[in-house]
């Protein structure tokens, strides 16, 4: 969208202007703090902004150096300032602040007007603050921008300290993005399609459990011919079920057929050696319950994939993260209770009184459930985890009957000491060693944010994905300082083996028990997915599924958008082009020779993207789709160009050819 030009302060702003703008207190007759700006306009990587204190709520202090005010944050953030024309100077100090521990690595950047004005360079942990005295005069726009340095953003907490604007007339005032949801995709048609992954991985002799996902007006039937030894469908639900010890690839023809018609799609299931051929699909319990998880949010995430339609799409996993086990010490009751067992296996607490009938429940919707341990003591959250116990616990998964492990590092640096690769590995190949050896698949998530760049080594402990970067927050600074961060990561994943740059953050989120909608705009929620589909990242939604809205389900349930991560060829996206304007192009390959291509606007304002055939190495295409609204495009000889909103997106599918 284009930037309206704001009136003075004292006149009131149209309601269908897509800016809110806040009037700030001066400092002074022609200064302003920049602490004195309503911190909420602020974006960034983790936490909350502080208010003349650090992200982490301490007195600003940059190497033993003091300041009284300013603004602390965290990579990447940003903060977006109308100066009316009115600013002649910008002054700080900038640094990462004495509270990190670790080696936080930052850069501060001002852009005024979309051109860079300057720039720190990269500034470590206990680096001496650095001076910035910026010339404003004739700048309408100013964006305070932080970067992660290059090297990811954990410990990277960035003061602007002392940070004032200078200026002669109207007062600067803070510009805060409002837009109003808007769906782009058609529903579905009444019509029977079948969606979800077209390949399944098993071992010989695990239990085998798919569901053959379709849309179209119930009551849908099924039928599947061709599927291996020991292997049966119900043809009510379309659930596949059994156990099969027939080695190889077998091609099965699936049919879904309702009052309208019938559906064919040929679904390939592979017994061997290898899980997770197409990235994994779910829900997990963190983003929205946290702490305060219970069975009952278990059971109603489950019920919700299949009522509001989400499991006819292919979402599979229902995965509950942190606090399903005990915690002793807490002042919580429900956390409480004996750790393990007389064998030495690991309890629930009473929060979640039968883990397996709740495993049994998950499954009889024709669903996979996963769960969530540390190799450390301790979980993030202080609850009882799997160090020294990991072949106990690996028994009592199987036992209860869960698909999926997400192992997160947490406490296990403070137990066993080290650096290098061994040091990183040797938790996550004991575990991937002992779920290995069980009697059912447990798909392994490797969560250690990616510390010596897991994804060159996590496929040898047997993971089947791996988190590349710390933990996402519902902001742009946060889900486009991770996501537009991931190239170069594809030439370390495909099937079996995928990068994760954390869960999804749409719809109502809030780390419990408390929830708020996304703080993501409607135009970057699209850009979330966009990119995440893209990628081939794993796709695990992180909201309240019984809040799911209109837009939310929208956003989830395109299965043109959903194909694309799921495409079975596992040829992630990478990086094409990085326009001046702040535009990027990103490309990967499909199994059936097409390229899906995104398109992306990084701007503060409405941009134009253009990508040309000869970038993504299509030749005279026969074909360009647009997948978000489902529609075919009319074919350019040249190249595609779209307008994009603010931090907006477009997903085409380009078929070259001859």
């Amino acid at each position: 969208m284009k930037l309206p030009r704001p009136d003075s302060a004292a006149r009131s702003v149209p309601c269908l202007i897509a800016f809110l703008i806040m009037s700030v207190a001066t400092v002074g007759a022609d200064e302003l703090r920049v602490s004195a700006l309503d911190l909420s306009g602020v974006t960034q990587g983790w936490g909350n902004p502080g208010k003349d204190r650090s992200v982490d709520g301490n007195p600003l202090k940059i190497q033993g150096r003091a300041f009284d005010h300013g603004l602390g944050t965290h990579a990447e953030s940003r903060l977006v300032v109308d100066l009316k024309g009115s600013a002649t100077r910008f002054h700080a100090w900038v640094g990462v602040d004495d509270e990190v521990t670790g080696q936080g690595a930052v850069e501060f950047r001002l852009v005024g007007d979309g051109k860079a004005l300057w720039s720190s360079g990269v500034l470590k942990t206990h680096d001496p603050a650095r001076e910035v005295d910026a010339n404003l005069t004739g700048v309408k726009r100013l964006v305070l921008q932080v970067t992660d340095g290059g090297d990811g953003m954990n410990f990277d907490h960035a003061d602007w300290a002392d940070a004032t604007i200078t200026y002669e007339g109207a007062k600067p005032a803070l510009l805060v993005v409002h837009e109003e949801p808007y769906i782009l995709t058609p529903r579905p048609s009444p019509s029977p399609r079948i969606n979800g992954a077209k390949v399944v991985g098993v071992r010989p002799g695990s239990p085998f459990l798919f569901t053959v996902a379709a849309t179209g007006r119930k009551p849908v039937t099924f039928a599947a011919e061709g599927l291996p030894e020991g292997l049966s469908l119900d043809p009510a639900t379309g659930i596949i079920t059994g156990c099969t010890a027939a080695k190889g690839e077998h091609k099965v023809k699936v049919t879904a057929t309702n009052a309208l018609g019938s559906a064919t799609r040929e679904l390939r299931i592979v017994v061997g050696d290898r899980l997770a051929l197409t990235p994994p699909l779910g829900w997990n319990s963190w983003n929205c319950f946290a702490g305060a998880v219970n069975e009952k949010n278990v059971r109603d995430a489950t019920d919700a994939f299949v009522n509001a339609g989400l499991r006819d799409h292919g979402w599979t996993y229902i995965n509950i993260d942190d606090f399903w086990m005990t915690k002793s010490g807490d002042s919580d009751p429900t956390l409480h209770g004996p750790e393990r067992d007389a064998a030495g296996k690991i309890n629930s607490n009473p929060r979640f009184p039968d883990m397996k009938g709740l495993a049994d429940y998950i499954h009889s919707k024709g669903l996979k459930a996963g769960l969530y341990s540390s190799p450390g003591p301790t979980t993030c959250g202080g609850c009882l985890a799997s160090y020294k116990h990991e072949k106990e616990d690996a028994e009592r998964f199987a036992e209860w009957g869960f698909d999926y492990l997400k192992y997160d590092w947490c406490s296990y640096g403070n137990v066993e000491h080290g650096s290098g690769r061994d040091y990183y590995k040797k938790p996550y190949d004991l575990m991937g060693r002992m779920l290995r050896a069980q009697p059912r698949d447990i798909l392994f998530s490797l969560c250690q944010y990616g510390m010596d760049n897991v994804w060159e080594w996590g496929g040898e402990v047997d993971g089947n994905c791996w988190r590349t970067t710390g933990d996402i927050t519902d902001t742009w600074g946060s889900m486009a300082g991770i996501g537009f961060k991931q190239d170069g990561h594809e030439k370390f994943a495909g099937p079996g083996r995928w990068n994760d740059p954390d869960m999804l953050v749409v719809g109502w989120v809030g780390w419990g028990p408390a929830l708020h909608p996304t703080h993501l705009t409607p135009s970057e929620q699209y850009t979330h997915i966009t990119l995440w589909s893209l990628l081939s990242s794993p796709l695990l939604i992180g909201c309240d599924l019984t809040r799911l809205d209109d837009f939310t389900l929208n956003l989830l349930t395109n299965d043109e958008v959903l194909d694309v991560n799921q495409d079975p060829l596992g040829r992630p996206a990478h990086r094409v082009v990085k326009r001046s304007n702040e535009t990027e192009v990103w490309a990967r390959p499909l199994e059936d020779g097409s390229i899906a291509v995104g398109l992306f606007n990084l701007s503060e304002d409405e941009a134009t993207a253009t990508v040309s055939w000869s970038e993504i190495e299509a030749k005279s295409p026969k074909a360009v789709r647009d997948l978000w609204r489902q529609k075919d495009l009319e074919v350019s000889p040249e190249g595609y160009t779209v307008k994009l909103p603010r931090h907006g997106a477009a997903l085409i599918k380009v078929t070259p050819g001859a």
